[in-house]
């Protein structure tokens, strides 16, 4: 099946638009997300038509069975990896079966699947390779934010900018779309058992930057629930974040 009817608008095609008829993959990794994740999977169906996979990473609830209910593809890990390798394990259904865009939201209903089109329309439109999704591409769109996630975020993405010279405006949001091409690049090597927990998104991101493809940012809504926000424990997950452009920058980790 096709995303593009629910991504480029019909006069678009009209007006003779490059459009790019590609198969995407949208990957949701979750653990523990029963009540929400269902949710996540009925909203994302609601705005686009291509493959739901859910990577359940070893959940002890019935997010598994509340995913596939809802319409999702689902694949379980019989062991906790971590979110890099619950996306790791989307990506490799999509290289396998072969998708050539994989979009990627939590699956704890913090994202807004209705900026899917938008995050996918600059690789099926304009040709991009990497599309980043920001809370400030528009504005701060991020109801309930704490002061601290606030100014984390803030200062992560001025690093980013620094240490790369790609001038982003939020490098932490995790709904993002790639193209999985970008994998038959020897330099940029998810297979690393130390990209298992939160390392493995900004290890992607700084990568697909540093090599040179085409990379933009579109909005992406981050919605703060007032309760069970994050699974991210303080420090020890704050520096899984930091660790792939201090590793990478200093020729630590490839």
């Amino acid at each position: 099946m096709s995303i593009l009817p629910s991504v480029v608008a019909d006069n678009e095609r009209e007006a003779g638009a490059n459009v790019q008829d590609l198969q995407v993959l949208i990957v949701i990794p979750a653990y523990n997300e029963q009540g929400k994740v269902g949710l996540v999977v009925q909203k994302v169906l609601a705005y686009v038509t291509d493959t739901v996979l859910v990577v359940d990473d070893c959940s002890t609830d019935q997010t598994a069975v509340e995913a596939q209910t809802m319409g999702a593809l689902v694949i379980r890990h019989e062991h906790n990896l971590g979110v890099g390798g619950a996306i790791r394990t989307g990506i490799d259904y999509a290289l396998a079966h072969d998708f050539q865009v994989v979009a990627v939201l939590s699956g704890d209903n913090q994202h807004d699947p209705a900026e899917l089109p938008g995050l996918l329309r600059p690789i099926l439109v304009d040709g991009y390779d990497f599309v980043q999704g920001s809370r400030r591409f528009q504005g701060l769109q991020s109801s309930n934010i704490s002061w601290f996630r606030r100014f984390f975020t803030w200062v992560y993405a001025v690093t980013f900018h620094w240490l790369t010279g790609f001038a982003c405006t939020d490098a932490t949001n995790g709904g993002r779309a790639f193209r999985t091409r970008i994998f038959a690049d020897g330099r940029i090597n998810l297979w690393q058992e130390w990209l298992n927990s939160y390392e493995l998104e900004p290890y992607l991101f700084y990568k697909v930057v540093r090599e040179g493809y085409k990379v933009t940012e579109a909005p992406m809504k981050v919605i703060y629930h007032t309760r069970g926000t994050t699974k991210m424990k303080p420090v020890r997950d704050w520096w899984r974040i930091l660790r792939p452009m201090v590793y990478l920058t200093l020729g630590l980790k490839n």
